[in-house]
């Protein structure tokens, strides 16, 4: 049955590692670090030493007879000859067979040592990493079982479907899945998806390919007369890809389907049939619709940021000069995953901007070996970097390195913007040292709903009880006894200028700069003054941090390095950080980013958005492709050098960009 073919099935996983495809034994990157090193350059780190090197000189003595390539780099051996190096054979001892060893002396203290140093997550022997049972790949379809067809990106896959033939008996029998297989294949390649495997793992997915796989789902059910409400479906995807999108978008309305789009880029809000713009500013300066009807209709001297910026009324500048840099870190031979052993400079001092189409590899380069090395680098601990042969360049400038992403700034509901920055703090510190709170023996303490004594212990200064519904989702109720103030009434009555500590957190941002100013508040307002300069004047100082867009956790984690003042040589680096922002955000960001260099950090982003590549330093494009085409270093240097490359997906809808400004 097709249970057969599923790794959540007891009937199709893999009974050594349950269907998850990895177990824990002996991690091959622990016990091969470098993988630009021969196996006669000593690359197998647990056959070093004097003694465990004699089971180098055997493997070195007898290698030959069997074709090994002593000399050649581990990462360029074959298949075959990577399972003689671990399997061995009856006359040649591999590395496995040296760990069998190990587990047999488990008695000798250093065995037990060095078996526990060299283990970790590692690839089911017995499915290979398939997930499925051995019996799931004797069936298969035009010579391939359904391991090897996962494994296939999608453009690859569907190049399959179109050269396989089938005999009349299958074919008829597969006429109707094989429509619905090859509809949905195209559905992937139509919105940007084209490099992913199937067996990708969702986890590993970003926010905007998630989407855009929701999207594939609600095509390939074909439904008619729906609503489709999308919000912000470019998340992730470059320039190019975007037509791909609006194209099925299209396809979406001219089955009968209504699409609404929640969406901040300047090439969909310009292919949309009907816009609605609401503003002008955000918070309470916001919600009211400035501008409601046709693109063709737009006027100047509107109230409304889109409109201004769509005529040209507003537009982010390019920089005045191009910073210069003699310093920077360089990562050779990074090979990680797609990327094909590019060597790659950043910059130190300047804005770089990592970009190219959507699985070109950027994340790999920035997060997993240029963040990762960097931590270990500055004794940090972190992940295993990925692949790369060396790092160079000025290493000592750096004294520590902080990734933004868009994951939440705290992961109870008790965390908000002002307990993250730090503004809380001294907020406390201001209502504890008013005359009733000395009177009552009030300290700061007594105003955190964290700690027991001024909060609410009803609902413990969360404002809510969560009741359990065992079956059900679970009901959030206001609390009763604070009514969802959080404290006790004893605590509200403590005041400052009239204020209590729970209208405070009720304040967004620019309300509470606008209050601590009016009473001549320095610290404070020195402390939420960051929140307000990268955009985020209209959040609540109280709001939940799970409430929080992922643009709007990274742009608080920016505040928060903003506030810091740190002295010592930071390296920045941002994931998109433009997403969820408005042209006009795009540029206080900018402004934000600006104010990091001047203080001698340095800034790497990974990022789509032309405007903010048009203002970058230093650009490294990737690609030209994504998937096995990608992975190249297609062109690095200034916006302007870019644009004359040619290969480049980026420079050529960059070069409208530099023109529409230059005009």
């Amino acid at each position: 049955t097709d249970q057969m073919f599923s790794f959540n099935s007891p009937m199709g996983a893999c009974p050594e590692c349950e269907g998850f495809g990895k177990i824990i034994g002996i991690d091959e990157h622990l016990v091969i670090p470098n993988r630009s090193l021969s196996v006669y350059e000593e690359a197998v780190i647990c056959w070093r030493g004097e003694k465990m090197g004699e089971w180098l000189s055997d493997f070195v003595h007898k290698a030959p007879l069997y074709d090994f390539p002593l000399f050649t780099p581990y990462y360029q051996l074959t298949e075959a000859q990577r399972c003689l190096l671990w399997e061995g054979n009856v006359d040649l001892h591999g590395i496995n067979e040296f760990f069998r060893m190990l587990e047999e002396n488990q008695y000798k203290v250093q065995y037990r040592v060095m078996l526990a140093r060299y283990r970790g997550k590692t690839m089911c022997p017995k499915c290979s990493g398939t997930r499925l049972r051995f019996e799931a790949g004797y069936v298969q379809v035009g010579s391939r079982s359904i391991s090897q067809l996962v494994d296939l990106p999608v453009t690859e896959l569907k190049q399959f479907f179109d050269r396989l033939k089938l005999n009349e008996h299958d074919g008829k029998t597969a006429n109707r899945i094989l429509t619905e297989i090859n509809n949905r294949i195209r559905f992937l390649i139509d919105v940007g998806l084209g490099y992913l495997t199937l067996n990708r793992q969702s986890n590993s997915l970003s926010g905007g390919e998630s989407q855009r796989i929701n999207l594939v789902t609600s095509l390939g059910s074909s439904l008619v007369g729906s609503l489709y409400i999308l919000d912000e479906p470019s998340i992730g995807l470059h320039s190019r890809d975007t037509n791909k999108l609006l194209h099925v978008l299209r396809q979406l309305q001219s089955l009968g389907n209504t699409v609404i789009v929640v969406e901040h880029d300047e090439e969909i809000i310009r292919a949309a049939d009907y816009m609605i713009d609401i503003g002008p500013d955000a918070g309470r300066l916001g919600g009211q619709i400035v501008y409601e009807g046709n693109m063709t209709d737009l006027r100047k001297g509107s109230n409304s940021h889109t409109v201004h910026y769509l005529l040209g009324e507003e537009e982010i500048p390019l920089p005045s000069h191009r910073r210069q840099w003699n310093n920077y870190i360089e990562i050779k031979g990074a090979r990680e995953n797609n990327l094909k052993g590019i060597d790659v400079r950043f910059p130190l001092n300047v804005m770089t901007v990592v970009t190219g189409v959507s699985g070109s590899g950027k994340s790999t380069l920035v997060r997993d070996i240029f963040y990762r090395m960097l931590k270990r680098e500055l004794d940090e601990y972190s992940d295993r970097p990925g692949e790369f042969v060396s790092v160079g360049g000025n290493l000592k400038n750096l004294y520590h390195v902080e990734f933004a992403d868009q994951n939440p700034i705290g992961k109870s509901s008790r965390s908000n913007p002002a307990t993250y920055i730090k503004a809380y703090d001294e907020i406390r510190k201001l209502w504890s040292e008013q005359p009733l709170a000395k009177q009552l023996g009030y300290t700061a303490g007594f105003f955190s709903f964290n700690n027991d004594g001024g909060r609410c212990e009803e609902c413990k200064g969360e404002g809510n009880i969560t009741v359990e519904m065992q079956f059900m989702a679970d009901l959030v109720l206001e609390c009763e006894s604070c009514h969802g103030k959080r404290f006790k009434a004893d605590t509200l009555e403590v005041k400052f200028q009239g204020e209590t500590i729970y209208d405070v957190l009720e304040m967004t941002v620019n309300q509470a700069i606008e209050f601590f100013t009016l009473h001549n508040q320095k610290r404070i307002i020195k402390k939420l003054t960051p929140l307000q300069e990268v955009g985020l004047g209209y959040i609540k100082l109280g709001q939940s941090s799970s409430t929080l867009s992922g643009g709007e956790n990274q742009r608080v984690k920016l505040a928060s390095y903003l506030s810091q003042e740190k002295v010592d040589p930071t390296m920045f680096i941002f994931d998109e950080p433009t997403t969820g922002l408005h042209f006009h955000d795009i540029r206080k960001l900018l402004e934000a980013f600006d104010a990091l260099i001047c203080r001698g950090h340095s800034i790497v982003v990974i990022e789509h958005n032309m405007d903010v590549i048009k203002c970058a330093d230093y650009v490294i494009d990737l690609g030209p492709e994504g998937g096995d085409k990608g992975g190249n270093l297609v062109v690095c240097g200034t916006p302007e050098e870019v644009v004359k490359c040619m290969e480049s997906y980026t420079g050529r809808f960059l070069r409208d960009k530099l023109e529409l400004n230059l005009k």
